[in-house]
This record gives structure tokens, C-alpha cells and sequence, in this order.
């Protein structure tokens, strides 16, 4: 790219690589770590999972199709994850300035630059991952004409910072689902809304348990789930009751510290579309689409719950179940957007407990 600013990557173990700017030239810090999707760079950066990270993309050739325009369906995004971009940087191999695709409306580094994310191109990115294999997701920082210190996103509350301030309602249909948004994807709203329900989406904190519903949905979003703690204690309420309850990565977090179990940060995470899971107790797999940093410990489950899933790389948990109460979770993305969608009967599965549960009452 002509008259591109050089910058450089900085990591918390001294590594320097040099690049050059697109996106804004400004400095940035946060958690480095790398997704291995080919496709679905504004799935990405708008996920509010990847809140106050640098995001290192692996495919050799980024922003080649552009960035669609803006779409609503249902008040909602109809092609993004969120009203804006959530990741603090950027870090790409090679950056396609041209950009060609029948619904791009801007290229990516006019895109970055519109919420002023510094993004950095003519990067080693295999190299990079390597290293972040190796060593586990590190901390770092863009640094373009003014240096920044290292930042620990893990450290703040960063599900604050990505859930609704108020209560939000969608949809009019037979079954009324209450979601706790803990940094929701709003495909996981229209695979609701796609499925004749009334939702009531609330804010992480918020007292669901004072609500009138169906059944629960426990978001994914960002960080350390242990710094949820109001959500955790209205949850661990919710245990109490019968009606069924689904959590999805963050979501699922939360389920296995509310049932008495205990989460572990994973060293480099599972960021990509293509990760391969198993159903427990069967040889049934499915390829999944994932996002988090962290993990149930399933050995500190009580004994009325069992792991769902088993991520085949592995070993972690990938969901847990309880043996006799309607609650389960998945650590990956049944709504999957984007990548395959062979996981998304889950929501059926949960409906149909929903129905079953309302039969039951």
C-alpha cells in the first residue's frame, strides 16, 4: 500500500515486529491472539467476545471483499454481531486495499478507521501464531508515534462494557425467553426470533429471576466469567427452578460456576470456525465455530452434572449438561456466523424443552 506509516507490534516478552499502518494510526493495547477462519472478518471484529483484543488473522490475504453495508432486520443487525467494532487492534499478513465483493460498501481499513482502530499489515502472522502456541496468548500493543503501556483486558469487567444498559424486547411469539446478554451476537437473537418466540433481552446484572418466563438463554461475551458475580448469583437461583436454561460460551462458563464448578483460562484459546467436537457418549462430532479464552473444569462438577461436549484437539469441555434438570450449554457457537451451521438444531432441542417444560406446569 503506497505512503503507508510504519508501525510496530510489541509483545509483553520484548518481541518487536515492524509493519505498516492501515486502518487509524494510533497506538493500542491489549491481549494478542489469533482466529483461523478464512472468511468472516465483520463477524469478527464486530463480536463484543473479542472486547480489548488484538486480533491476529491468520489467512495470508485480508480485506480482499470489503465490508458490506449496514442491514436491519427486526431493529437488529441482518450481517454483523453487534452496532460496532469490539477488538482494540488489528494484525494482519497482507492487506487487500482493493476490495471487490456485490455488497461492499467500504474497505476494511476505512472501516477501522471510523471507530479509530490502528491495524497493522506485513506481519509474519504464521510466525506470530506460532509463538502465541507456544508460549499461550500474551499481552501487546500496536504502537504507531506515541508509545502506550501494556494492558490486561482480563482484569476489568469487560461484559460491563459490552451489554445493553436496559431491557430490549423482541418478536411476539407462543414461547417467552429471557436473554442474558452478557455480550450477545445478534445471530443468536435472529435464530430466536426465527423460531416463534417473544425475548426479553436484559443486561448482565440485571434480576431475571423477578421476570415472568419460559426459559433462560446465557449469552457468550468477554473475559474472566468469575467477575460475573450478580449473574452468577441470580443463575445459581435459577438452578433451583425447572425451567430449562441454555448457555452458549461465556453462558456456559457461567452455568458450570453457578452449579459449583470452577473455570480455568485456556492458554491460547479457541478462536476459529473449524474446531472439532464430540457428544459425549457417542462418536457423533461436529466441526464448531468458537470464541473464548476460558474453560469449565469439568472435574469440579457436582455429580448431577456431566460434560455435553468434548473438544477433540484438546480434551476441554465444550458444554456441560445436568442429568436430570433441562439445562445445558455448548462452549461453542451453534448459531455459528460465520462458518457451519450444523450445530444450530440446539435451539430446537431447547424450545422443545421449553415446550415440554410449559406442558409439564
Amino acid at each position: 500500500m503506497e505512503n503507508a506509516k510504519s508501525v510496530k507490534l510489541v509483545l509483553e516478552d520484548g518481541t518487536e515486529i515492524q509493519g505498516q499502518s492501515f486502518g487509524a494510526f494510533t497506538s493500542a493495547a491489549g491481549e494478542v491472539v489469533f482466529s483461523t477462519a478464512m472468511t468472516g472478518y465483520p463477524e469478527n471484529l464486530t463480536d463484543p467476545s473479542f472486547a480489548g483484543q488484538i486480533l491476529v488473522l491468520t489467512y495470508p490475504m485480508v480485506g480482499n471483499y470489503g465490508v458490506p453495508g449496514e442491514e436491519l432486520y427486526e431493529s437488529i443487525s441482518k450481517i454483523f454481531e453487534s452496532d460496532k467494532i469490539h477488538i482494540a487492534g488489528l494484525v494482519v499478513n497482507y492487506y487487500s486495499e482493493e476490495h471487490s465483493h456485490w455488497n461492499a460498501a467500504k474497505s476494511l481499513g476505512d472501516w477501522l478507521a471510523e471507530y479509530n482502530i490502528p491495524g497493522i499489515f506485513g506481519v509474519d502472522t504464521r510466525m506470530l501464531t506460532k509463538k502465541l502456541r507456544e508460549k499461550g496468548a500474551m499481552l501487546g500493543k500496536i504502537v504507531a508515534e506515541q508509545d502506550v503501556p501494556l494492558h490486561d483486558p482480563n482484569l476489568e469487567n469487560l461484559v460491563a462494557q459490552v451489554s445493553p444498559q436496559g431491557v430490549q424486547h423482541y418478536g411476539s411469539g407462543q414461547h417467552k425467553i429471557v436473554l442474558v446478554d452478557c455480550g450477545t451476537k445478534t445471530n443468536i437473537i435472529r435464530c430466536f426470533l426465527e423460531r416463534d418466540v417473544e425475548l426479553i433481552r436484559v443486561p448482565w446484572d440485571y434480576d431475571f429471576t423477578q421476570l415472568d418466563y419460559d426459559g433462560l438463554f446465557l449469552s457468550n461475551g468477554p473475559g474472566d466469567p468469575k467477575i460475573c458475580t450478580a449473574t452468577i448469583g441470580h443463575l445459581q437461583t435459577a438452578l433451583t427452578q425447572d425451567k430449562p436454561i441454555f448457555g452458549i460460551c461465556l453462558g456456559s462458563q457461567l452455568m458450570g460456576l453457578a452449579a459449583g464448578g470452577d473455570t480455568f483460562k485456556l492458554k491460547y484459546g479457541h478462536r476459529s470456525h473449524n474446531q472439532p467436537v464430540k457428544l459425549t457418549g457417542t462418536q457423533r462430532s461436529y466441526i464448531t465455530s468458537q470464541n473464548h479464552g476460558f474453560a469449565v473444569d469439568t472435574a469440579t462438577l457436582p455429580a448431577e452434572w456431566d460434560m455435553l461436549f468434548e473438544n477433540l484437539n484438546d480434551g476441554t469441555c465444550e458444554g456441560i449438561k445436568h442429568k436430570t434438570k433441562p439445562f445445558f450449554s455448548t462452549q461453542f457457537h451453534p448459531e455459528a456466523a460465520g462458518g457451519p451451521q450444523d450445530t444450530e438444531f440446539l435451539f430446537d432441542d431447547f424450545l422443545k424443552a421449553v415446550a415440554e417444560y410449559k406442558k409439564g406446569k
